[in-house]
C-alpha cells in the first residue's frame, strides 16, 4: 500500500511539473533501490538545484541541490529472527554538492548530509538504531544523458551521530534512476 502511495507521489510531481513550466518547482525525480545487511529499500526524490557554481574552470564547476524524499525499508531478519520481516519508511531532506560539467551532462561525483526521520526504531540482523531522528550522509558517482536520463550508485550510511546508544548504523549501497526537467 505504502509503495503504491509513494508511486503516486512520483506521478504527481511528474504531472506538477508541467503546470510550473516557467518557473519550476523541481529540477528532477529520481527512485533510488538499495540494499543493506539483510534490509533493501525504495526511495522516491525529488530535487532542487542550486544556481551557485563554485571553481569553475575548464568546462566544470562544483554545485549541488536540495534533495526532499520519502523511501520504504524491508527489514528481513527483524528482531534478529531469520525470516522475521518488517516495515519502515524515511522521509528526509539532504543538502548535496555535486562536481559536474557546466552543461550538466556527462559524468558527475557528488556527496550529501542530511536528515531523516524514520517511522519506527530499526531493528534488524545485529543492527540497531535507538532513535527516530537519523543522519544520511552519501557519496556517488553517476552521468547524465544528454536525453536528461541519469543513472547513478552510491553508498549510503545512517546514523544518529552517535547521541544514542545503540547506533551501529546501517550502511545501503544503491542504484539511482533520474529525470531531469
Amino acid at each position: 500500500m505504502f509503495a503504491k502511495q509513494m508511486i503516486a507521489a512520483a506521478v504527481a510531481l511528474i504531472a506538477a511539473q508541467g503546470a510550473f513550466a516557467d518557473d519550476k518547482l523541481v529540477d528532477s525525480v529520481a527512485i533510488d533501490y538499495g540494499n543493506a545487511a539483510k534490509v533493501q529499500m525504495v526511495r522516491f526524490s525529488a530535487a532542487k538545484d542550486w544556481s551557485a557554481r563554485w571553481f569553475q574552470s575548464n568546462g566544470t564547476h562544483l554545485s549541488g541541490y536540495w534533495e526532499a524524499s520519502a523511501g520504504l525499508w524491508k527489514e528481513s531478519q527483524y528482531q534478529n529472527i531469520s525470516g522475521n520481516t518488517a516495515h519502515l519508511w524515511d522521509v528526509g531532506f539532504t543538502p548535496v554538492f555535486r562536481f559536474e560539467n557546466d552543461n550538466k551532462k556527462g559524468i558527475y561525483y557528488e556527496g550529501g548530509i542530511g536528515v531523516h526521520r524514520l517511522s519506527k526504531l530499526y531493528d534488524n540482523d545485529t543492527y540497531r538504531l535507538s532513535t527516530h531522528f537519523q543522519f544520511g550522509d552519501h557519496i556517488g558517482i553517476g552521468y547524465v544523458f544528454d536525453n536528461n536520463w541519469e543513472i547513478g550508485g552510491k553508498i549510503q550510511h545512517f546514523s544518529n551521530g552517535g547521541y544514542k546508544k545503540p547506533n551501529t548504523g546501517v550502511n545501503f549501497v544503491e542504484i539511482k534512476a533520474a529525470y531531469h526537467f
